[in-house]
């Protein structure tokens, strides 16, 4: 799924279209690039460059672009080369290889982000008596993390719009790798709570943006297993980081806690330098647009009269007169300032989170799955050290279950789209809806996974038994993540950025709440209790699917934004 401008792009560029003499020798579009020569070769003409004026066109991924320049018959100079076109392609014309390792590199990222979430907690004890803080005030550090992790995408995505996604993709990965750093050497309560803040920050495009990425390179009828990967990216890497930690902060110094994710992402962030390619279309051509007219000045500057263009009109060009060419594409010129852009950004999500009823309950239901993960990071050093006597370390351990139904999840999900795509095409992917109906099977896993965690944690009862449950749990929290980045994608089209950052946002902020609250609700509820109460709100929300699956299309066409992006044949 393309944003808005990625959509104007195809819908407002006319391929090969004549403008008005303009200044502005950039622009911008979309849409497919064509083989080109590398080597052109070159007519002659007695015809004047001055005879001719530059004509302007909007440049498309379809455009025919001509690459045969005119020189006059007495030229003995030498040709500028024509520029590498095959870097500027449309990326859905990527070859296969390219795009898994596009994925594949997107979704590393986006685990070392999740990591570092879940890492924090691990030295608890340590550094909370170090600096003589409660365990509530510790926990502060995570809240602090997912705040910014959810606010920055709303100021970052106009910055990607201009700029691209690879230049922002790398900075804030650069940020995120100071600021791992100064976690490592920081002595002072603040100023973990300070640059841990920027961690969030820092690492939040590699969770936001990934989702864009890879909606860029993937169709929509390829985009499921894609996500299922970037999904279980995000569940594996939140499992990893207490996980790893439990052992690190128990054998070693608390700060290899961080020297660990400093290593691991600056490996990340140098891999994604050197091999991250730009995604976005419109920044693609208007880089594209850039050189050509580059190109074309070299050849000008060098005695062409212009490029050799086979026009169907003939009041305009014959075959072998010159014509002086500039591109232009078409959301270079459309965009808003970068202020506008900003303010847009920052209102449209909380304005679609109260007027679209689809935005709110998606938002709710997969903001409290992610509080149902976050408040892990409290609830099982507390259950498994209380009933069972765990040591840190093996208290860490028991989140290999998180990372096993992550990746069980992650199989599933491919496998069973495949079958049902194979099975019932027209049902899955004929309209939004469609994609819903394994949500509504798999989505209660997460509400039975808790009930079963909270009355099977007791200190008569085998360990495994509640840590298979968080398994469970964690293959529903999948399933919900899933179904509604497909759902809102689908339904709000070149409004699903908005969307889906009102949805970021709620998720964020609830899961970053959570982690301040464990410790009394389970010891003031007891185990059972506050697992059954979390069970039993996770069962009600898992009504939102099936009434969508129902009523989808009677809700969404009450929406003015939804209906009117409607796919073809829902």
């Amino acid at each position: 799924m393309r944003d808005q401008q990625d959509a104007q792009e195809k819908g407002l560029a006319t391929d090969g279209s004549t403008m008005t003499p303009n200044t502005d020798d950039t622009a911008s579009s979309i849409i497919q690039d064509v083989p080109i020569s590398d080597n052109p070769t070159f007519h002659t003409t007695k015809t004047s460059i001055d005879s001719h004026e530059i004509e302007y066109r909007y440049l498309t991924f379809q455009s025919d672009i001509p690459l045969t320049p005119i020189f006059p018959p007495d030229f003995k100079g030498q040709v500028p080369p024509c520029p590498n076109l095959r870097d500027y392609e449309d990326p859905f014309t990527w070859s296969l290889t390219r795009k898994r390792l596009m994925t594949y590199l997107s979704c590393s990222v986006n685990i070392t982000a999740s990591y570092s979430a879940g890492s924090y907690s691990s030295p608890e004890y340590i550094l909370s008596e170090k600096w003589g803080v409660s365990r509530v005030a510790y926990n502060v550090g995570i809240t602090i993390f997912t705040l910014g992790f959810g606010l920055a995408p709303m100021v970052l995505a106009p910055f990607s719009e201009i700029n691209g996604r690879r230049p922002v993709f790398i900075a804030t990965g650069f940020l995120f790798v100071i600021c791992q750093l100064s976690c490592a050497l920081t002595d002072s309560y603040a100023g973990m709570l300070l640059a841990r803040f920027f961690l969030g920050v820092g690492g939040s495009t590699f969770a936001t943006m990934v989702g864009g990425i890879l909606a860029d390179v993937w169709e929509t009828a390829e985009r499921n297993t894609a996500m299922a990967l970037f999904t279980g990216a995000t569940m594996l890497g939140t499992g990893l980081g207490p996980l790893v930690s439990g052992f690190v902060a128990q054998r070693l110094l608390w700060r290899w806690v961080f020297w660990i994710q400093v290593i691991t992402s600056g490996t990340m962030v140098s891999l994604v330098a050197i091999f991250f390619k730009e995604t976005r279309g419109s920044i693609i051509l208007s880089h594209k647009a850039k050189i050509l007219n580059k190109w074309y000045k070299k050849l000008e500057d060098a005695g062409a009269l212009g490029m050799q263009v086979d026009e169907t009109d003939p009041e305009k060009t014959t075959l072998h007169n010159a014509c002086r060419i500039r591109w232009k594409v078409q959301t270079d010129e459309d965009r808003s300032s970068l202020g506008k852009m900003i303010a847009v950004s920052l209102y449209r999500p909380f304005h679609m989170l109260f007027t679209e009823p689809v935005v709110f309950w998606f938002s709710l239901w997969v903001a409290f799955s992610w509080a149902v993960l976050y408040i892990q990071f409290g609830s099982i050093p507390l259950v498994f050290e209380a009933n069972h006597g765990f040591t840190l370390e093996q208290t860490g351990a028991v989140f290999a279950a998180v990372c096993s139904g992550g990746v069980i999840a992650t199989f599933l999900s491919i496998l069973q789209e495949k079958w049902a795509v194979r099975r019932y095409p027209v049902k899955i992917n004929g309209s939004p809806e469609g994609r819903l109906l394994f949500s509504c099977i798999e989505s209660p896993l997460m509400p039975i996974g808790l009930f079963w965690f909270g009355w099977t944690c007791y200190s008569s009862i085998h360990w495994i038994v509640p840590t298979l449950a968080l398994g469970v749990a964690t293959m529903g929290i999948f399933s919900i993540y899933l179904a509604t980045f497909n759902y809102i994608a689908d339904v709000y089209h070149v409004y699903a950025s908005s969307a889906l950052a009102a949805n970021g946002l709620c998720r964020n902020l609830l899961g970053g709440f959570f982690p301040l609250v464990t410790v009394q609700m389970f010891d003031g509820l007891g185990f059972q209790a506050a697992s059954s109460l979390l069970g039993g709100i996770g069962a009600v929300l898992t009504l939102v699917p099936w009434i969508l699956a129902l009523y989808g299309p009677k809700i969404r066409a009450r929406s003015k934004i939804a209906s009117s992006f409607t796919p073809p044949g829902s």
